[in-house]
């Protein structure tokens, strides 16, 4: 018998949204389903034998390796799916399921869309942690490591290689709790809430939760399935997590420009006519994907702001894709980044000549004459003459003195024009600072110090949330097929 010819709706909606969705919800929906039916058993909704019945379908279905069929018009979406096959597992009609019972498709997609984002962004979170440690340990390695610092694109003052990794560091931490944070919103079940307004049926909401890893319920039905606030803070999370690491991807296209560290070149490609060519394009692709996050992140909010406040598939289904995207990206985009960190090393940073040449230490030489009682206007104002003069390499001490005149009364002693001209000519001493957010190479070996504590404090966070989700796994098992057995 032939198939019926696909409506336009199914051709151009149907189909190509469930092509999208089926492989990612398919074995969620599974999994719920397991959760639900031994909740159903245990409230005695259904017999033992019907709920023993379903929970060996769904078993066969959780490790049955053929692949999800085609779209071919017969049944709407993923869910329908799920009972065109259990029914079949079971060699009974659909008309016979109880799978649905106390469930509607709007709770089961959203409880089911949160199982799938809380799992893709454990794993997000592992590596912008993983990424955080690699820059950690350069920070430490390359602490004395002097460079020239940039403000708007001009040479500003002296750093280090490793000031500048601890500064990314602190952001991945930031962002790293940030994800352990948007976890725990997703974190919490929706399953119960049916269309959004529950059921006299006597259900167990937080046993089905209990089973799948949730660590709380939704407080509200309407709010189960109508809210989307989670669904938009991970699309803006990535969104602004990638946007900093692009940053640094585009500082680090500078230093291997300039030859300050070495090119990874397990990251680079060849040129298709220049044979000296090796490109670092890898960062290119992390300033691209962070431009391709902030435009999925900016389809969740158009799409949800579309959205009436209830279920709508404005704000659920037609978001979906985009964040497994961006979450999928964001992934890609740690393993990248962590890995080409983990491979630079300093090859030819600038020389104290050069620092000294792009007028990056005058700032320390005015904050020496500070240090020596002079009145920090007057200062900058004698460093500007002298800037104006000629460079730092070039200054005497009587045109330190010259440069006083009308500035400082009295004079400068020989000890301040000492200072300046030291501060003015070696860049390095910036290794000595004793400011405790500063690039003293002793302070950013104490930052990465602290970091360290605040990554590992996520990472116990993370491996919380993964216990609970073991033992869930654990539990769901044991009870399902305690139950199937009956």
């Amino acid at each position: 018998m032939s198939t019926p010819a696909l409506t336009t709706y199914q051709r151009h909606h149907l189909r190509p949204t469930y092509t999208h969705h089926v492989g990612h919800l398919y074995p969620a929906m599974v999994r719920a389903s397991q959760a639900h039916v031994v909740m159903l058993t245990e409230q005695g909704l259904v017999p033992a034998d019907r709920g023993a019945r379903m929970l060996r379908g769904l078993a066969d279905l959780r490790t049955d390796p053929a692949p999800p069929p085609e779209f071919d018009g017969s049944i709407e979406d993923t869910y329908y799916l799920l009972e065109k096959r259990l029914a079949a597992a079971c060699s009974i009609p659909t008309s016979e399921l109880d799978v649905q019972m106390a469930r509607s498709r709007n709770d089961l997609d959203a409880g089911v869309f949160r199982m799938l984002l809380r799992d893709q962004l454990t794993g997000v979170l592992d590596r912008v942690l993983a990424a955080g440690t690699v820059a950690l340990d350069a920070a430490h390695r390359y602490a004395d490591v002097v460079i020239t610092g940039y403000t708007h694109r001009r040479p500003a003052q002296p750093t280090t290689i490793g000031h500048a990794l601890a500064g990314y560091a602190e952001a991945l931490l930031g962002e790293a709790s940030a994800y352990a944070d948007v976890i725990d919103q997703l974190n919490v079940s929706p399953l119960g809430s049916c269309a959004f307004a529950g059921t006299d049926l006597d259900i167990a909401p937080a046993r089905v939760a209990e089973l799948l890893g949730f660590a709380a319920l939704v407080t509200n039905s309407y709010e189960a399935v109508a809210g989307a606030d989670h669904l938009v803070r991970v699309g803006t999370l990535n969104a602004q997590s990638l946007a900093t690491g692009a940053r640094l991807a585009r500082t680090l296209m500078d230093w291997l420009s300039w030859r300050w560290v070495s090119t990874p070149g397990d990251f680079t490609q060849g040129s298709s006519i220049m044979p000296q060519k090796r490109n670092p394009v890898v960062l290119e692709h992390l300033v691209s994907y962070a431009g391709q996050a902030a435009a999925d992140a900016a389809s969740v909010l158009n799409n949800v702001g579309a959205a009436w406040w209830e279920d709508s598939n404005n704000a659920t289904t037609d978001v979906q894709v985009r964040l497994w995207e961006s979450n999928d990206r964001a992934d890609r985009f740690f393993a990248l980044l962590g890995g080409f960190l983990a491979e630079i090393e300093p090859l030819e940073p600038p020389s104290a000549a050069e620092i000294v040449a792009s007028g990056a230490t005058t700032t320390a030489a005015a904050d020496a004459l500070a240090r020596h009682g002079v009145p920090f206007r007057a200062a900058h104002s004698l460093l500007g003459r002298l800037v104006r003069a000629g460079t730092p390499d070039t200054w005497t001490a009587d045109e330190v003195r010259a440069a006083a005149d009308g500035l400082v009364p009295g004079g400068l002693a020989d000890d301040a024009v000492d200072a300046l001209i030291a501060a003015a000519v070696r860049p390095e001493l910036v290794l000595n600072r004793v400011q405790a957010d500063g690039p003293g190479a002793d302070a950013v070996r104490a930052q990465v110090a602290t970091l360290r504590v605040g990554l590992a404090g996520v990472t116990d966070r993370l491996t919380g949330v993964r216990d609970r989700l073991g033992h869930a796994d654990a539990a769901l098992d044991a009870v399902a097929a305690e139950l199937a057995a009956r």
